[in-house]
């Protein structure tokens, strides 16, 4: 599930000749060349002609249940769609950095009011300007729907247009990932002139502001999209032609690359580079990413009502060895705050890093529970999650836990975990895109807002309230103490367990294709930069 973001319009100024690669922070990735330009893995040659083509390949479609409303789209694979056609706000930038897109500044005369200047010239795909009543209306939409998203958004009391191209966000209280939370697609600027007239249903068709427009979408197959002529960055985008293929098969999609019927694709295997070893042309760019990997134990149903027995499996999980041995070194153990973030908490700190197999064995024994088996549901798209199983299940072996492993498509295990009522598993895993700001994430644990797991988890006032003070801390010793609280009190809970980090691989044929790729991302979208790829093969 939501795993997140934008072409990075005013990224444009950065761009070279050549391509780099190198190893990020958060999620740490491998590198396969030389470093050139900071905060990249690879920049675009600029000095190539617009137009042409490319061909992306997909593990999974937009998610069919949220329709085409970027606003409630869950995953992160609806996101990186989405982001082709809308826009929202702000961006993200190399190391995490937020910056303008349809904001073009933005200033906070205090910590609970935030003004932003909307970037002049900017229209929907139908031609018609953007007005601070879109942006207005919104934003308010966002937040009166069931969307997950609009709990991100924090304690906002208003937002009212405070001129012809001016909007000023009212905080009840200070809240500092505003910025990040304003950055994803869900906050993305929608026609609410259209929308409010009913001659549109953004559920089935789009209208954004974005660098593409949707020419033709098969479910399941393959998305077509075209250059907006009505963009407002001249220059962008690039090509004029962007095809997506839905290929669910790793090994397909590694087939493309080779023979070149695909330009781009993206990978979580850490053996991606052995596997494309000696292509040629072939390249494979290791992007570090604030995702991470979780265990989700239901605690509204029989199996794992009790604490103790929650508490017992957590105890039991060698999050080194997933870390070293699903991902080949490439992760690192992470609490609730992704690790390598700004005051991230310390993983080996929380109370399970610490309590011994003895201590889980015993609680098993005081809740009855010493023959416990249970079945743990995943899916097959993302081949790791069924390594990190079979880690899990050796684990638990050592304190007398059988674990039976189900791989499911991703559809019938979303359906179960998040559609079902009540949700149809005892335990479940998958993984959280980590955002820019440890306090975003951390929002997950407040059932209350983060409603997807309202279903299977219990509400905990007093993490309540640490996840909240995070949210208003500023950055610094005092929220890096919070976020150690938070992530002890998650631990003791242990409903939703966080594992290890997410590294990501992108593979891409520099024979046929000149990308811009930043060495990290903290929304789950490995094609952010998609309006400045060049094609080469024409």
């Amino acid at each position: 599930m939501r795993s997140r973001l934008l072409c990075c319009a005013v990224a444009a100024t950065l761009l070279a000749t050549g391509c780099a690669e190198r190893a990020g922070q958060p999620g740490q990735a491998a590198a396969t060349s030389t470093p050139s330009t900071p905060g990249f893995l690879a920049v675009a040659d600029n000095s190539v002609a617009p137009g042409g083509k490319v061909t992306l390949q997909v593990a999974i479609d937009n998610a069919a249940a949220a329709g085409l409303d970027p606003q409630m789209s869950q995953a992160a694979a609806s996101w990186n769609l989405m982001s082709f056609v809308y826009q929202p706000l702000v961006t993200v930038g190399p190391d995490y950095t937020i910056e303008p897109l349809l904001a073009e500044k933005w200033a906070t005369p205090d910590p609970t009011t935030y003004v932003f200047t909307l970037r002049p010239g900017v229209t929907f795909s139908n031609g018609r300007a953007l007005t601070a009543d879109d942006v207005v209306g919104s934003m308010k939409r966002l937040l009166a729907s069931q969307s997950v998203w609009a709990g991100q958004l924090g304690p906002v009391e208003s937002v009212e247009k405070t001129g012809d191209n001016e909007v000023t966000f009212k905080l009840k209280s200070p809240y500092t990932p505003l910025l990040g939370a304003l950055a994803n697609i869900n906050a993305s600027i929608l026609p609410m002139k259209e929308i409010d007239e009913k001659s549109i249903d953004v559920t089935k068709e789009t209208l954004g502001t974005g660098p593409f427009v949707v020419g033709e979408h098969r479910q399941d197959v393959a998305w077509t999209f075209k250059k907006n002529p009505a963009y407002w960055n001249k220059e962008q985008p690039v090509v004029d032609t962007l095809t997506v293929e839905i290929v669910p098969q790793e090994a397909t999609r590694l087939a493309a690359l080779r023979d070149g019927s695909a330009q781009m694709s993206a990978f979580v295997n850490a053996d991606t580079a052995k596997l494309l070893e000696g292509v040629p042309n072939v390249r494979v760019a290791g992007q570090a990413t604030t995702d991470y990997h979780y265990l989700n134990l239901n605690s509204l149903g029989k199996t794992f009502a009790d604490q103790r027995v929650r508490q017992a499996v957590n105890i039991a999980l060698d999050r080194k060895q997933i870390a070293e041995v699903a991902t080949g070194g490439q992760s690192k153990p992470t609490g609730v705050t992704p690790e390598g973030l700004p005051d991230a908490c310390d993983p080996a700190k929380v109370p399970s890093a610490t309590a011994g197999l003895e201590k889980a064995k015993a609680l098993l024994k005081e809740a009855g529970a010493e023959n416990l088996t249970f079945t743990l549901a995943t899916y097959t798209t993302d081949p790791v999650l069924g390594q990190i199983a079979q880690i899990m299940q050796q684990n638990l072996q050592r304190i007398g836990v059988t674990m039976k492993i189900e791989l499911l498509d991703e559809g019938t295990w979303a359906n179960r975990v998040y559609v079902e009522s009540p949700p149809n598993f005892e335990a479940s895993m998958t993984w959280f895109a980590g955002y820019v700001d440890g306090a975003m994430v951390s929002r997950w644990w407040n059932p209350d807002t983060s409603l997807f797991n309202k279903a299977f988890m219990k509400t905990d006032p007093e993490l309540n309230a640490l996840i909240d003070k995070a949210a208003a801390d500023l950055p610094g010793p005092a929220r890096a103490t919070t976020f150690q609280q938070l992530c002890d009190r998650a631990d003791a809970n242990a409903e939703m367990i966080p594992l290890a980090t997410r590294p990501q691989y992108l593979a891409y044929r520099s024979d046929t294709l000149s990308p811009n790729i930043m060495a990290s991302e903290g929304y789950g979208n490995p094609y952010r930069m998609i309006s400045t790829f060049r094609e080469l093969s024409r």
